[in-house]
């Protein structure tokens, strides 16, 4: 597969030829689907909780005797009958976490980037760096590639002006080719990868032996 390079101008700088093996393969929507399933339940957190009624404060002494008043039994206020008694059956502390295999992890993530491709929502930037922090000059370059539909822009390394440049543009996200998932991928509208983050992907994924990252964490 080939693809245009272009540069902060939206300018055609030269072409680039694509490993079919990354960003050409028949993608797996089952597992595409999967993953995406186990990166939004890791995502929760799992810290919700209630008190039932040996937890709630108080309680301590039986509000009246067990016979003779005509009214229904009772051994504590807490009861979860009463006003400001204990919660029945409701939510504590649990993992929502589930896991996925390297090879799926892999075949999600190469699923997504090839329909991305297949789709021409990808756009490739020879290089993009700023002297200084500029959210004026980051619109500039998503306006001039035709990239502002909620773009994700991939980066090979931290670079700390581009992160803030972009930081107040709605539904701009930024990430590295590290540690780049799928549902990231799936999210955005228009893909962006810094030429570097591409060579960083393939570099990544081609080995057979290569070990994937446990993205979905």
């Amino acid at each position: 597969m080939k693809l245009d390079v272009l540069n902060i101008k939206g300018e055609k700088v030269e072409q680039i030829t694509l490993n079919d093996e990354i960003f050409a393969v028949e993608p797996n929507d089952l597992v595409l689907a999967q993953y995406i399933r186990v990166y939004l339940s890791n995502q929760r957190q799992g810290t919700a909780s209630t008190k039932d009624r040996s937890e709630v404060s108080g309680g301590g002494k039986k509000p009246w005797k067990q016979k003779g008043t005509g009214r229904a039994r009772v051994g504590s206020n807490r009861s979860p009958l009463w006003r400001h008694g204990g919660v029945t059956h409701g939510p504590k502390p649990k993992s929502w976490s589930l896991s996925l295999n390297k090879k799926m992890k892999k075949l999600a993530i190469l699923s997504a980037l090839s329909k991305k491709f297949a789709d021409n929502k990808a756009i490739i930037l020879d290089s993009l760096t700023f002297a200084a922090p500029k959210t004026k000059e980051m619109i500039s370059v998503l306006n001039n590639i035709k990239g502002n539909a909620k773009p994700l822009l991939v980066l090979n390394t931290v670079d700390t002006n581009v992160l803030k440049s972009g930081a107040n543009i709605k539904d701009l996200s930024i990430t590295q080719a590290s540690v780049l998932n799928a549902y990231d991928i799936m999210n955005a509208k228009t893909l962006i990868f810094v030429k570097d983050a591409v060579s960083s992907i393939e570099s990544k994924y081609l080995g057979k032996d290569k070990e994937v990252d446990n993205e979905t964490k």
